[in-house]
């Protein structure tokens, strides 16, 4: 019985660290020269054009999905186009809400890397609401408006909740071209959790007001993530480019 129990106990750690190691290995992507970078709601493709100009910079080829922000499988099945037309390995890159669109279409195999930018990172089949709930109640929340099924945060909530550490003309040009996202995609459920299998990248926004940072740092620690803090609004992605453009050049296997 003894030796059945040293034999148990020393199988379990091999398993540990057997996880660790894969776990570790994470940390070293493939290189990659294309990113393809997915939206939230409350935007378009257009929010990634200070990072897409660095990436462009460095050598590496960017696309923005231009989420349709209708329904989880539609939304997926975008970025799924655009991940089948890049020619070899490629980092997926989602913020915010899209979080739920890299988390499902990044087991595509061209998906070297996942890097998520204060964006939503559910297991499979989890019920995202439900976990948010778990953390108190971002104020953001509050500021959106329904015009029957289509849902846009208002201009206050905008400049105080999702845009607040950006100047306010520039943040007013973002509201002006804010896209509607449908109720029905707030229901979708991710049906695979990408971040389980491939290597996976996270920066919290520290002074975020749409989605609470701790519940990003708990989503960052649960996938394992390499994780960065900007202390940043919301929209980390326009107000401190040169450090997600950082990030997504180290899931990229350009810098260690």
């Amino acid at each position: 019985m003894l030796n059945r129990r040293r034999f148990s106990a020393g199988l379990a750690a091999i398993t540990a660290a057997s996880l660790t190691s894969t776990r570790g290995m994470a940390a070293a992507p493939p290189k990659a020269r294309n990113v393809v970078l997915v939206h939230g709601l409350f935007a378009d493709g257009s929010c990634w054009s200070e990072v897409i100009a660095r990436l462009q910079a460095a050598g590496l080829n960017a696309t923005a999905v231009q989420n349709p922000l209708t329904t989880l499988p539609e939304a997926v099945a975008s970025a799924q186009r655009v991940l089948a037309r890049q020619d070899g390995p490629t980092v997926l890159v989602g913020h915010s809400f899209s979080g739920m669109i890299v988390t499902d279409a990044g087991v595509h195999p061209n998906v070297s890397a996942l890097v998520y930018v204060a964006a939503r990172a559910p297991d499979a089949g989890e019920d995202y609401t439900a976990l948010a709930k778990k953390f108190p109640t971002p104020p953001a929340s509050a500021g959106i408006i329904f015009d029957g099924d289509e849902g846009r945060l208002s201009e206050a909530a905008f400049l105080r909740d999702f845009a607040g550490d950006l100047p306010e003309a520039k943040a007013k040009v973002l509201y002006a071209v804010q896209e509607p996202f449908h109720k029905a995609l707030l229901a979708g459920r991710t049906t695979h959790a990408a971040w389980r299998s491939k290597p996976s990248f996270y920066a919290v926004s520290t002074e975020d007001r749409t989605i609470n940072p701790d519940l990003e740092r708990f989503m960052a620690k649960r996938m394992g993530a390499r994780t960065i803090e900007v202390k940043s609004s919301h929209l980390s992605l326009i107000s401190h480019p040169d450090e997600i453009t950082n990030l997504i050049l180290e899931a990229a296997g350009q810098r260690g």
